[in-house]
C-alpha cells in the first residue's frame, strides 16, 4: 500500500515537522522517563520573570479575550480593550506597546484524571494571568474560537498592530485527557472551515488517565509529583517547540430513528443540510428517517468490550468522585470493572452479547487512491474492534507493534505514522488476549490499514453496542433488522500540534 503524499515542510521558526510523533520508535520512548523529566528531578530551571515575559499578553488584549468569552460577543471585547488601554499597568510590567514572544492560552479540565485540574489552574493564574486561563466546566473552547479569537481580529483590522501580532503567534495548551485535548483540537478545526487561518498549535499538560496524545507528543504519560516546578517547564516547552502535523478523522454515524443517550463531547447531532452534503461527499443515500451524528478523533475509535468496559468506568467514577484520586486507582477501578463485564472470562454458554463482534458487523476499508469498498473479513474470536491513529493506545501501549519490513510488505502494510492518511485496524480477543497485547508480549490481531472505514452494525440479539472515541464512551442503539453504519475517513486538512519531545 502506498502512502499519501506528505506534507512540505516549512522552516523551523513557528513552523512544521513533517512525521512528528512520528516514527513507531519515536513514540515509543517509555513514558516513566517523561514523567521523571518532567516532575523537575531533572531539566533546567525556568525563571518566572522570563516565562511571564516570553508568553503573557499585554493587559488590554488579554482582558479584551476574556471579556468577548464571557460575554459570548466580540463587541464586548473590543470594549474592553478599549478600556483597559487607559488604565495603569498592573504589576506586570507589560503595556500596550510591549510586543509578546509567543502569546498563549491555557485550558483546564478540572474533571481529568486525578482532579488535579482545581489546583493547576491556581498556578497557572500565578505564573500567567487569570485572563489566559480557561476553565473547561466554564468555558467552552468553541467560545473561545468563536468570540475570544474573534476579538482579536477585529482589533487587528482596526489597525491594531499587537493584537494582529498575538493572533498570528497565540499557541494553545490543554490540561486533561485524550478527550479534552481532541475537544480542544475539534475546536479549532473550525478555523480551517470558516477560513480564519492561522489555527493556533496546541500542547499538552497530562491530566488524564491515558494521555495517549500527550505520550505521543513528547509530554509525558502522567501529571508529575513535582508539579509546580514541572508547570513551568510545560508552558515554557510549549512556547518554543516546533509544530507537527497529525491526521484528523471524522467518524460520521447514521442509524435508524433514534438517539443517542448521554452524548459525549467527541459527537454531536448533525442537522438536515448536513446530512445531505455528506450524503452527497461519499455516495452514501441516507434514508429520511434516519438520525446521524458525526465527531472527530484524533488517537482511537473501538467498539466492543473495552468501550462497554470504560462506559461503566466513567459512571462509577462520575458517581463515586472520591473513588478518582488518580491514575493509578482509576486504572485498579477500570481492571476491576473489567473483570465483573466478562472481559476476562466469557464462558461458551454465555449470552452472545458477550460473544465476537463478527455477530453484528461487517467492516469494509478503501485502500489509498481507491474509491471502491473492499470487505474485510472479521475473525469470529475479536471482541474489541479497534480503529487506532497514533502509535500509543490504553496508556502508552503499542499493540499495532513494531513491525519488520518482511511482515510489512507481506500483509501490504507500511509503517505507522500520525500524518501519513492511513489508520491502522487491529483487534482484541478476550481479556487474557488484551492484557498480554497490552504488556507488549505478544502483537494484537492484526486486521488492516486503511484510507477510509466503513462499518455496518445490525442488531440481531444485541440492543446495543458500545463506542468510544478518544476515551469517551456511550451506548450506541441498535435494531435487529436495520442497519447502523459508521463511516470514518480523514479530515482534508492536519491538526497542529507542538511536540514537546523535541
Amino acid at each position: 500500500m502506498e502512502r499519501s503524499e506528505a506534507e512540505v515542510e516549512v522552516a523551523a521558526d513557528g513552523g512544521y515537522t513533517p512525521h512528528a510523533a512520528l516514527s513507531t520508535a519515536q513514540s515509543a520512548r517509555a513514558s516513566i522517563w517523561e514523567s521523571v523529566r518532567a516532575c523537575g528531578v531533572l531539566g533546567k530551571e525556568v525563571d518566572k520573570v522570563e516565562l511571564r515575559r516570553q508568553v503573557v499578553m499585554p493587559l488590554y488584549a488579554r482582558r479584551a479575550v476574556a471579556a468577548a468569552v464571557a460575554a459570548k460577543d466580540e463587541a464586548a471585547g473590543v470594549a474592553a480593550a478599549a478600556a483597559a488601554k487607559g488604565d495603569e499597568v498592573e504589576g506586570d510590567g507589560q503595556g500596550e506597546e510591549v510586543a509578546v514572544v509567543t502569546p498563549m492560552v491555557v485550558f483546564v479540565n478540572s474533571n481529568s484524571g486525578g482532579r488535579h485540574g482545581p489546583e493547576l489552574k491556581v498556578r497557572l493564574h500565578e505564573l500567567i494571568s487569570k485572563e489566559q486561563v480557561f476553565d473547561l466546566s466554564i468555558v467552552k473552547p468553541s467560545d473561545f474560537v468563536h468570540y475570544g479569537l474573534s476579538c482579536l481580529e477585529r482589533l487587528a483590522d482596526q489597525g491594531d498592530n499587537c493584537a494582529k501580532d498575538i493572533r498570528g503567534k497565540l499557541r494553545i495548551v490543554v490540561a486533561g485527557g485524550d478527550g479534552t485535548v481532541g475537544w480542544v483540537l475539534g475546536c479549532l478545526q473550525d478555523l480551517y472551515r470558516l477560513k480564519r487561518e492561522p489555527v493556533p498549535p496546541t500542547g499538552i499538560i497530562p491530566l488524564g488517565t491515558g494521555n495517549d496524545l500527550a505520550r505521543s507528543f513528547g509530554w509525558g504519560g502522567s501529571f508529575p509529583f513535582g508539579w509546580r516546578s514541572a508547570v513551568k517547564r510545560y508552558l515554557s516547552k510549549a512556547g518554543t517547540a516546533p509544530i507537527v502535523h497529525l491526521d484528523s478523522w471524522q467518524a460520521v454515524i447514521t442509524m435508524p430513528v433514534g438517539e443517542i443517550e448521554e452524548l459525549p463531547h467527541a459527537l454531536k447531532q448533525v442537522e438536515p443540510t448536513d446530512r445531505l452534503e455528506f450524503s452527497k461527499e461519499n455516495g452514501s443515500d441516507l434514508p429520511e428517517e434516519a438520525s446521524c451524528y458525526k465527531g472527530t478523533f484524533y488517537n482511537y475509535l473501538s467498539i466492543g468490550m473495552d468501550a462497554q468496559v470504560l462506559y461503566g468506568f466513567h459512571h462509577l467514577r462520575d458517581e463515586k468522585p472520591y473513588l478518582a484520586q488518580g491514575p493509578v486507582a482509576n486504572k485498579l477501578i477500570y481492571a476491576g470493572y473489567g473483570c465483573t463485564q466478562g472481559w476476562l472470562c466469557t464462558p461458551c454458554t454465555a449470552s452472545p452479547q458477550l460473544r465476537g463482534l463478527k455477530n453484528i458487523l461487517r467492516l469494509y476499508i478503501q485502500r489509498v487512491n481507491c474509491s471502491e469498498w473492499e470487505q474485510i473479513q472479521m475473525p469470529s474470536s475479536v471482541r474489541s474492534l479497534v480503529v487506532l491513529n497514533l502509535y500509543n493506545y490504553c496508556s502508552g501501549r503499542h499493540p499495532w507493534g513494531n513491525l519488520k519490513p518482511d511482515y510489512l510488505e507481506k500483509r501490504g502494510f507500511v509503517e505507522a505514522h500520525s500524518d501519513d492518511g492511513l489508520i491502522e485496524i487491529f483487534g482484541l480477543k478476550e481479556g487474557w488476549h488484551a492484557s498480554l497485547v497490552m504488556a507488549e508480549l505478544i502483537k494484537a490481531k492484526h486486521i488492516a490499514q486503511a484510507a477510509a472505514i466503513k462499518i455496518e452494525m445490525k442488531g440481531g440479539e444485541w440492543d446495543r453496542a458500545y463506542v468510544q472515541m478518544d476515551g469517551e464512551p456511550w451506548k450506541q442503539p441498535l435494531i435487529q433488522d436495520q442497519s447502523t453504519i459508521v463511516e470514518i475517513n480523514r479530515v482534508p486538512y492536519h491538526s497542529l500540534m507542538i511536540n514537546g519531545e523535541q
